[in-house]
């Protein structure tokens, strides 16, 4: 059962954000109420911005470890908000927690950029980080929400083009459908405290332009996912996007991935941002940190 705090956050959500989510059609107004999402999570050491190859992002640094793990971090926001700016408390503790330097990548969103401008620049930062010298088998790809549907679309992508893979991927809360098949974005349309249909299919369809939303660049539980490293998929149980989580795990082992699927009662849309509000956030990244030091 989710404590009393993440039940408090959830009914004052569901009252507030929810109804005026990606309503506006600002992109201003949103991008500017997204980044305001750090302040929900405990403030750790400030980042530091700095070009990969061809893109940007911020760095987050482990205060202990070896530091010789990196996490290629793809923040959410539907491809067309977020921000490094958005994620920098939850990264910088999962830094902690993992004993790695985590990259929150700054790509390009739509509808500036469509599709595939967050794939491609995903798909650089990778590249380029190899190039740095770091190890594949001591990467590990990580996102929340559209990102946790680009990170597993990035991999996808890296194989097809048989590049050298990560050591693995962790996905919050993904966003792994666009073409909102799932039972849950109807059963849980009442129960979700942030999303629902309407602000999703707007901020796909700025992200889309003209592609299928079906298609497994941007749908991966339409993709094979067979050869993807080991897969840690967290989602709360009232969310709209439960069931992309259940299918994304469901396709992966049945392509023989090592997938871990966790269901956290109660919890709302990518709750590990709001480590200074509810327990579970620390609990959940606490163990994303296991996950990423097992595998590295």
């Amino acid at each position: 059962m989710a404590s009393v705090r993440s039940q408090l956050l959830a009914a004052f959500l569901r009252m507030t954000v929810k109804k005026k989510f990606a309503r506006s059609g600002d992109l201003i107004k949103e991008r500017a109420s997204m980044d305001k999402m750090s302040a929900m999570s405990v403030k750790g050491k400030p980042g530091r911005l700095e070009a990969v190859g061809s893109v940007t992002g911020e760095w987050h640094e482990p205060q202990l470890g070896s530091k010789e793990a990196v996490v290629l971090y793809l923040h959410g926001g539907g491809y067309v908000l977020g921000s490094p700016t958005s994620h920098a408390g939850m990264a910088s503790m999962m830094a902690d927690l993992a004993q790695a330097r985590v990259f929150v990548l700054d790509y390009r969103l739509a509808p500036e950029t469509p599709f595939p401008g967050a794939l491609e620049d995903a798909i650089s930062a990778y590249k380029a980080l190899l190039e740095k010298g770091e190890k594949p088998e001591k990467i590990v790809i990580a996102g929340d929400s559209a990102g946790g549907g680009l990170a597993v679309a990035l991999m996808i992508a890296l194989k097809e083009e048989g590049m050298p893979l990560p050591a693995a991927g962790v996905c919050l809360s993904p966003w792994a459908d666009l073409s909102f098949s799932g039972d849950s974005m109807q059963a849980n349309a009442k129960a979700d405290s942030i999303l629902c249909r309407e602000s999703l299919a707007w901020l796909g369809e700025q992200y889309l332009a003209d592609l299928a939303p079906n298609d497994p660049r941007v749908s991966p539980i339409f993709a094979d996912l067979t050869g993807l490293p080991p897969l840690l998929i967290q989602v709360g149980s009232d969310e709209v996007l439960l069931d992309d989580a259940v299918r994304l795990n469901k396709v992966a082992k049945k392509a023989g991935v090592e997938s871990t699927l966790e269901v956290w009662s109660g919890q709302v849309h990518v709750w590990p941002l709001m480590s200074k509000l509810i327990p579970e956030a620390r609990q959940a990244l606490q163990g994303i940190g296991t996950f990423i030091k097992t595998h590295t």
